[in-house]
């Protein structure tokens, strides 16, 4: 019996040092040399100091920064353990909402969203990324036509030239990658970043 179970043994301790060990080390070593940022999580830094990742979105709320997709992440209620409470963009409960289109509160708050942005500006349409929420709930990126719509609150905000700011917009859209994957995009906390960074005129 001993001999049928011995190969089974050294089987599972091979292929367990083979595939739980060696093959990750492997492919992180590799990662590592060929993509280093993104290995390292594409965090980006100002000033020497990590103040994001360019894969994790965050909550801009003040009219001057452009303001990215409602996040419907949660995190525990600190009163009743039992229960979750909204914590927009929190990367450490990457979800979405399990709310669907006939929910009343999604419906409620999608309009509220809507009156909100068409309040800010009545001429244009709102997209749509900018009052749905997406699957991880964690989305860095809006579309271009979301960012163009925040234009002339930000430039009003700052007190700066919308044509300037728009031209900062185009600068930083990234077309789909190899130029059929995904849908063309903005990512806000490096827009946000370049848009701190701007000298008027």
């Amino acid at each position: 019996m001993l001999r049928e179970i011995r190969p089974a043994i050294v089987m599972i301790l091979v292929m367990t040092v083979l595939t739980g060990l060696l093959y990750p080390l492997a492919m992180t070593g590799i990662a590592q040399l060929a993509f280093p940022h993104q290995a390292r999580g594409s965090l980006i830094e100002k000033d020497g100091k990590v103040i994001g990742s360019a894969l994790l979105g965050q909550n801009f709320e003040k009219p001057e920064y452009f303001h990215g997709r409602p996040s419907a992440t949660t995190d525990t209620d600190p009163k009743d353990s039992s229960k979750t409470v909204p914590a927009p963009y929190n990367a450490a409960n990457s979800s979405g909402s399990n709310a669907g289109p006939t929910s009343k509160a999604l419906i409620e708050r999608v309009q509220a969203d809507v009156d909100k942005l068409k309040a800010e500006n009545p001429n244009t349409p709102v997209p749509i990324d900018l009052v749905t929420t997406s699957a991880s709930g964690l989305d860095p990126d809006i579309s271009p036509a979301a960012a163009m719509f925040q234009v002339p609150r930000v430039a009003k905000a700052r007190g700066i030239d919308e044509g300037q700011v728009r031209r900062l917009v185009q600068l930083h859209s990234e077309i789909r990658t190899f130029g059929i994957l995904g849908e063309p995009r903005v990512n806000v906390l490096q827009l946000n970043m370049a848009l701190d960074a701007l000298k008027p005129g």
